[in-house]
């Protein structure tokens, strides 16, 4: 049975449309013009994207992580603690999702891919980059595993405080760094009234060329 509360609650979209006609030729392109959109439209954590990973039983799980990087428009590049959930669940199949939803611009981005560690020397200059509060946490959390209290990790954290002391930047820890994702599919979804939505999605042929297709909403 549903909810009533909740399954009354809808919003027409009407903003936009959304053609073949209007998308570049390039998926990775296209993103990036439209997260120029975003950036300048000020929405709340335009960089946001839900990264989807499976287990090795099947289980799929799935986080919001920042995008960093679109290195020469071939993919899309974040960054983590490598023994983390997602960092293990990544090396036992590289196949992942990510989900970019932009309800300012009643705009969805869903891409799929193959995943691959970035270069040491890409992950130590982000990691470095980055404020020291930040990197002292990547050495002090143990992500994804139990901990025993919240003061544990923080005890953790003034450890790693005291061991860095006077240093600045940390070097990086070994079980961090970034990965790309490379895309063979991404779709474009651009809210339209009635649900009828605009959906163009680009497929990676066998000969690497992108295959554009409008979907049914």
């Amino acid at each position: 049975m549903t909810d009533p509360q909740l399954a009354d609650l809808r919003q027409t979209y009407s903003q936009r449309t959304l053609t073949e006609a209007d998308v570049l030729p390039e998926p990775v392109a296209q993103f990036r013009a439209w997260l120029d959109e975003a950036l300048a439209a000020r929405l709340d954590e335009p960089t946001a994207m839900n990264l989807a990973t499976v287990d090795a039983a099947g289980q799929p799980a799935a986080r919001i992580v920042l995008l960093k990087g679109l290195p020469a428009d071939e993919g899309f590049l974040f960054f983590t603690n490598y023994d983390s959930r997602k960092g293990r669940e990544l090396a036992g199949s590289p196949l992942a999702a990510l989900t970019f939803f932009w309800p300012g611009l009643e705009r969805q981005v869903r891409i799929e891919g193959r995943v691959e560690k970035a270069s040491d020397a890409d992950s130590t200059e982000y990691f470095q980059s980055r404020p020291r509060s930040s990197q002292i946490g990547a050495w002090a959390s143990p992500q994804s595993q139990p901990i025993a209290s919240r003061e544990a990790l923080e005890q953790r954290e003034h450890d790693v405080e005291a061991r860095f002391a006077g240093q600045e930047p940390l070097p990086r820890p070994a079980h961090w760094g970034g990965y790309l994702l490379r895309p063979h599919r991404v779709e474009f979804w651009q809210g339209r009234p009635s649900r009828l939505h605009d959906r163009i999605v680009y497929e990676r042929t066998a000969a690497g060329q992108w295959h554009l297709n409008r979907l049914a909403p």
